[in-house]
C-alpha cells in the first residue's frame, strides 16, 4: 500500500521534477522508446494499477510484516518470516521435540529430502536429485572436489572475478592444495559473465567450471544452459551457485544437463537466517561422485555402525552429519510457499517490478548522480537492481534510518532488491520517494563514510 507520504509529492521533488522529465538512469537504454519519460503522478498511478492486477497479491499476508511503513528491499540477502514457518516451529517445539523427544527421529530422519524434493520442483530437477545439507560454502566444496576427483589429468578449474567471494575463496583452497590451475576470467560488474568469454577460456585442461547464475553484485542472469553446454563440449563439469536464484527466476537445471548445483534458502526461499543449503547432483553422476567428507549421515546403513564407510545410494551420499532439524523445517516452510505460488509466477512479478523500478529511477534519480548497474533487459536480470552513486554507502545508512532497508555491495552500489510475495509496486514508489528525498536534500552526508562490518 502507497502510504500518505507518497500521494503527495514532497516541495523539492516537484520543484526539481522538469529537471527528471525525460531522463534516464545515466549509461543505460531506455527500457521503451517514446517522445518523454511519465511524470510523477503517472508512475505513482502505474504503481497502484499494477497492484490492483498482481495475482500474487495476496501472499504479503502471509508473511509476518509488523511494521506496514518500513519498505524491505533485502529479500534478496534475508527474506521475511513466513506466517506459516512461525507456526510450524511452534508446533515442532510444543509437539515434536518437546513430547516426542529422540522418537522425533523417525520423521526427522527423511527431512533433507523431502525438502530437498520441493525445492527441486524450483529449480528444474526431479525429485531425488536434491538435498538440504550443510552451507552452501560446505557443499560448493564438496561438490568441486567431487567434480575435479573425477576428472584426473586435468588441472584447470575456471570461474570469474565477480563470483561470490566464498565461491572464489573456496576454489583458491582447492586451486592451491591441488596444485591446480585456477583461471579467473573477468566479468563486468554490471551485466555479469558472458558465454563467450567462458568458451574462449575452456579447453582440455579444463576439470571444473564454477560460477553463479545471478551475480550477487547486480542480478545479471548468466546463460546457464549455454556455458553448461560449452563446458560439456570441453569435457568439463560445472557447478552453478544458485544462490539468488533459486525462488527468483526460472533455472531449468535438467533441461540444460547442468552436472552440480548448490544454494542457500535464506534469501528467495525465505527458509530464515542461517537456514541449511541444498545441493543438487544430477542422478546419473551420484554413483561415481566421491564427496571428500564421508560423515555418518552419508553412510549406507548408518545404524549398523559399521566401522568401514560405504557411501550410501543416491542423493543422501553427498550428506554429512547431524541435519539442522529447526530451521530445515523452515527452510521446508518457504520453499513450499514459493512451489505454491509456482516459480513462472514469481519470476514474471519480479520482472515487472525490476523492470518498474528501473524506470523510477530513470525519472527520478539519475538526475543526483545514480547510474543503473544492472542489466535493463527483463531476460538479463534477476530479482534485484542495483544502483551506482559515489556515496552509495552513506545513502544506504540514511534510507534505513528512514525506514527503507535495501543493502550496499563494495565499492559504491546500493542494491535493492524485490521480493514478488510480498513487494508492492507502491512500495517501490514510496522507496524511490524517499531516496530522492534524501540525497536532493543531502542528508545522507550526515552519515559515517566509514563501513560498519555488516553491510
Amino acid at each position: 500500500m502507497v502510504d500518505d507520504r507518497a500521494r503527495t509529492e514532497p516541495t523539492r521533488a516537484a520543484a526539481s521534477a522538469p529537471a527528471a522529465e525525460g531522463a534516464t538512469v545515466a549509461g543505460a537504454r531506455p527500457a521503451v522508446a517514446s517522445a518523454r519519460r511519465p511524470d510523477h503522478d503517472e508512475l505513482r498511478i502505474r504503481g497502484e494499477r499494477l497492484d490492483a492486477e498482481d495475482p500474487l497479491a495476496g501472499y504479503r499476508n502471509r508473511f509476518v510484516i509488523t511494521d506496514p511503513d518500513t519498505v524491505y528491499l533485502d529479500g534478496n540477502s534475508l527474506g521475511r518470516l513466513p506466517v506459516s514457518t512461525r507456526d510450524r516451529l511452534r508446533e515442532v517445539i510444543d509437539v515434536e521435540w518437546g513430547t516426542e523427544l529422540i522418537r522425533g527421529w523417525s520423521r526427522w530422519i527423511e527431512l533433507g529430502r523431502r525438502t530437498g524434493d520441493v525445492i527441486a520442483g524450483l529449480i528444474g530437477a526431479e525429485h531425488g536429485e536434491v538435498t538440504l545439507s550443510d552451507s552452501t560454502s560446505v557443499n560448493l566444496y564438496k561438490l568441486a572436489a567431487a567434480a575435479l576427483d573425477a576428472r584426473p589429468g586435468r588441472r584447470a578449474v575456471l570461474t570469474d572475478d565477480d563470483n561470490f567471494p566464498t565461491d572464489q575463496y573456496l576454489l583458491q583452497g582447492l586451486a592451491e592444495a591441488g596444485d591446480l590451475d585456477l583461471r579467473v576470467l573477468h566479468s563486468d560488474p554490471d551485466r555479469g559473465v558472458r558465454a563467450d568469454d567462458v568458451g574462449a577460456a575452456l579447453d582440455a585442461d579444463v576439470a571444473l567450471v564454477c560460477l553463479s547464475h545471478v551475480a550477487y553484485r547486480s542480478g545479471a542472469v548468466a546463460d546457464l544452459a549455454g556455458i553448461t553446454m560449452a563446458a560439456h563440449e570441453a569435457g568439463a563439469l560445472v557447478l552453478w551457485d544458485l544462490s539468488h536464484s533459486a525462488g527468483s527466476v526460472p533455472v531449468g537445471l535438467s533441461e540444460a544437463g547442468v552436472d552440480l548445483a548448490t544454494g542457500c534458502t535464506y534469501k528467495h526461499l525465505n527458509g530464515g537466517p542461517g537456514a541449511p543449503a541444498f545441493l543438487y547432483v544430477r542422478r546419473d553422476l551420484q554413483p561415481v561422485l566421491r564427496q571428500p567428507i564421508w560423515g555418518w549421515f552419508g553412510q549406507a546403513d548408518q545404524f549398523d555402525m559399521a566401522g568401514r564407510y560405504q557411501p550410501a545410494d543416491g542423493i543422501d551420499r553427498f550428506l554429512v552429519g547431524t541435519p539442522p532439524v529447526l530451521s530445515g523445517y523452515a527452510a521446508l516452510e518457504g520453499a513450499r510457499l514459493s512451489a505454491e505460488a509456482g516459480i513462472e509466477a514469481i519470476a514474471a512479478k519480479a520482472r515487472a517490478l525490476t523492470g518498474y523500478l528501473i524506470e523510477l529511477a530513470d525519472a527520478r534519480l539519475a538526475p543526483l548522480g545514480f547510474r543503473l548497474a544492472s542489466p535493463r533487459e527483463d531476460a538479463a536480470r534477476g530479482a534485484h537492481v542495483t544502483l551506482y552513486h559515489p556515496q552509495a554507502w552513506q545513502i544506504c545508512q540514511a534510507l534505513i534510518q528512514e525506514r527503507v532497508i535495501p543493502d550496499f555491495r563494495t565499492p559504491d552500489r546500493l542494491r535493492l532488491g524485490v521480493a514478488p510475495l510480498y513487494t508492492s509496486f507502491g512500495e517501490l514508489y514510496v522507496a524511490v520517494s524517499r531516496l530522492r528525498d534524501i540525497v536532493a536534500a543531502g542528508r545522507h552526508e550526515a552519515f559515517p563514510t566509514q563501513r560498519s562490518r555488516v553491510t
